[in-house]
C-alpha cells in the first residue's frame, strides 16, 4: 500500500473541518474517499462515496482507515468495529465517554495490535507545550511542586447547547465542559506532568446554562510525589482566563496570553532553604521569555502522523491508548463532586459507569434543538 484510503464518520463541525484540509491536499499519501453521516447533508461531497451508517462504511472495503468524529458515545462502538475489521482508526476526543468504555476500546486494540489506533490530541503538536515538556523532562524545572490551570475561556451561549440534541446531556455526551471542551487541556496536563494520585472535584451542574451537566468546575489534585494542583474551568465565565502555571523546585513556568515565561532559580529551593543562614533569603532568579510559534494545521499534522504510522511504522504522537487518561480525569472530577469526597486514582471505571447510567435513567431533560448561525468554531482549537 502506497496511499491510505480514508473515510470520515461524522460530518458535523469537526468532520467537515477534517474533510476540507484533506480535500485541499494538506496530508500526503492520503486520499479522502468516503464520508458518513446519518443526518447531515453530504451533497457537497459528490465525488466521494457517501454513507449513512458508520459500520457499513467500515465493512465496505472502500477504506483502509477512518477518522471517527461522531457524538461521544459512538466513539467506542465504531472504534471497536473498525479495529475488529482491520481498519486503522483515529478517534476524535474523547476516545470514549467514560473510562469503562475506553477500557473496552483499548482491549479490542490489544486483540488486534497490527491495527493503528490513534487519538486526535493535536495540542501535543503545539511548540509551546513541546517546549514545556522538554524543560520538565530535562530537569530544568526541578521536582514538580505545584500545577495550576485556570482554563475558563470556553464561554458558550444557550444557542450553542441548543444546536444539538446530544449536547450537554448525560445520555448524549456523558458530561459537560470537562469531557467536551477541556479534554485537550486534560490530555496536555497528564502528558506534561503525569497522572495525579487523587482528585477532589467541585462541580456545578447547569449553573450558567439550562443543562444537566457540569459547566463550572474547580478540582484539586495531588501527585504521588506530594505535588499539588488545581484545575478550573467553565463555559459560563466571560471574558475568561487561560493561565497555566507549573512550579518546580528550580523555578516557575507560566503560559498566558501567548507568552511563555520561565522564572528560574539559581539554586534548588529545597536545598537553598536547608543551607541558607538568613531567615528571609531567597534564591536569586533569572527571568526568561521562551519564544514559540504556533503549529500550522495541527489536525493535519496529526493525520499525517497517522498515515505515516500506517505506511512506515512511524511512532504515533498520540497513541489511542493514551486517550484513557484525559477521559479518566474528566470522569473523576465529576464523580468526586457527586460523591462529595476525594477519589484515588486509578478510579473504578465500572463504578462511574453505574453512576452515569443512573444519571441517564433519572434525567428529566427534554431538549429543544434549534437552528443556529454558522460560526468559525475552529477559533477555539488553540488553547
Amino acid at each position: 500500500m502506497d496511499k491510505v484510503r480514508l473515510g470520515i464518520i461524522g460530518m458535523g463541525n469537526i468532520g467537515k473541518y477534517h474533510a476540507d484540509y484533506l480535500l485541499n491536499g494538506k496530508v500526503s499519501r492520503c486520499e479522502l474517499v468516503a464520508v458518513c453521516d446519518p443526518v447531515a447533508p453530504l451533497d457537497r461531497y459528490g465525488g466521494l462515496q457517501r454513507f449513512t451508517d458508520g459500520e457499513a462504511l467500515i465493512r465496505s472495503g472502500a477504506v483502509d482507515a477512518v477518522i471517527i468524529a461522531t457524538p461521544h458515545y459512538q466513539h467506542t462502538t465504531l472504534g471497536i468495529a473498525a479495529i475488529e475489521a482491520g481498519v486503522h482508526v483515529m478517534v476524535e476526543k474523547p476516545i470514549s465517554s467514560h473510562k469503562a468504555d475506553a477500557e473496552r476500546l483499548i482491549a479490542a486494540h490489544q486483540r488486534h495490535p497490527k491495527v493503528v489506533f490513534a487519538g486526535m490530541f493535536q495540542l501535543r503538536t503545539e511548540p509551546r507545550y513541546q517546549k514545556i515538556r522538554k524543560l520538565i523532562r530535562d530537569g530544568a524545572l526541578g521536582r514538580l511542586v505545584r500545577v495550576n490551570w485556570i482554563n475558563t475561556d470556553w464561554y458558550r451561549t444557550e444557542a450553542y447547547y441548543a444546536s444539538g440534541g446530544w449536547r450537554a446531556t448525560w445520555k448524549g455526551e456523558g458530561g459537560g465542559v470537562l469531557l467536551n471542551q477541556c479534554l485537550h487541556n486534560l490530555d496536555v496536563l497528564q502528558w506534561l506532568v503525569g497522572m495525579p494520585a487523587r482528585v477532589r472535584g467541585f462541580c456545578q451542574f447547569g449553573r450558567f446554562h439550562e443543562i444537566e451537566v457540569e459547566d463550572n468546575v474547580t478540582a484539586y489534585m495531588e501527585w504521588p510525589n506530594a505535588a499539588t494542583g488545581v484545575f478550573i474551568s467553565s463555559t459560563g465565565e466571560a471574558p475568561g482566563t487561560n493561565r497555566f502555571e507549573i512550579a518546580g523546585t528550580m523555578g516557575r513556568l507560566v503560559l498566558e496570553n501567548s507568552r511563555l515565561t520561565f522564572t528560574r532559580n539559581e539554586a534548588d529551593m529545597i536545598e537553598f532553604s536547608r543551607t541558607a543562614r538568613q531567615g528571609f533569603a531567597k534564591p536569586d532568579v533569572w527571568h526568561i521569555e521562551i519564544p514559540f510559534d504556533n503549529a500550522v494545521l495541527p489536525h493535519a499534522i496529526m493525520v499525517q502522523n497517522f498515515v505515516n504510522a500506517i505506511l512506515d511504522g512511524e511512532p504515533l504522537i498520540a497513541p489511542g491508548e493514551e486517550g484513557i487518561h484525559s477521559v479518566e480525569l474528566a470522569n473523576v472530577m465529576v464523580y468526586s463532586a457527586l460523591l462529595g469526597q476525594t477519589v484515588e486514582l486509578p478510579m473504578d471505571g465500572a463504578a462511574w459507569e453505574r453512576k452515569l447510567n443512573q444519571l441517564i435513567a433519572e434525567s428529566k431533560v427534554q431538549k429543544k434543538v434549534v437552528q443556529v448561525e454558522a460560526t468559525d468554531f475552529a477559533a477555539s482549537f488553540r488553547r
